[in-house]
Formats: C-alpha cells, sequence, structure tokens
C-alpha cells in the first residue's frame, strides 16, 4: 500500500489540510525564501520550494550557533561588569 494519500479520498475529519490550503502554505513559504521569492515565475514546484526551506532553516541554524559562539567569546573576554549588562539584556 502506498503511504501517499489518495487526493480523491474524502476527508473524515477536520484535522487533514485541503489541496488548496497546501498550495497556499507552499505559496506563503515561497514568498519568505530569499532564494525563489523574488522570482517573477510562479512556476516553482512545491518540492522545490520544501527543499529550499529546509536548506534556508539548516542555515540559520549554523548561523546562530556561530554567533551564539561569537557572543560566549565576547563575554569571556568583557569585563565582568560589561558582561553582566550583556547577559541581562539578552534575558529580557
Amino acid at each position: 500500500m502506498s503511504s501517499r494519500r489518495s487526493r480523491s479520498r474524502p476527508s473524515s475529519g477536520s484535522s487533514r489540510i485541503t489541496d488548496d490550503q497546501i498550495l497556499d502554505l507552499v505559496s506563503k513559504l515561497q514568498q519568505l525564501l530569499p532564494e525563489i521569492g523574488n522570482r517573477r515565475s510562479d512556476k516553482v514546484s512545491a518540492a522545490k520550494v520544501l527543499q529550499d526551506t529546509c536548506n534556508c532553516i539548516r542555515s540559520l541554524h549554523r548561523e546562530v550557533d556561530d554567533l551564539s559562539e561569537r557572543l560566549s567569546e565576547l563575554l569571556a573576554t568583557t569585563d565582568t561588569a560589561q558582561a553582566a549588562i550583556i547577559r541581562n539584556l539578552l534575558t529580557q
């Protein structure tokens, strides 16, 4: 049996998402992606949008990790009073 849902199968619960809702969500994701959101062509596959979304999220995770490491290094080299002020600002 295939793991894919049939599009012709009726929705038995309110938790199922319609094809139109999926298309709308993919379109919204496409607009948020810097690589493909600015393209004039609307002919980008849902798979491409999802793949680019995953790549973008991975990139953002790496950037957060790098910035966290840089901040830790900065706090380690900053005097105690300045470090306390920075920590206080970050926890607000």
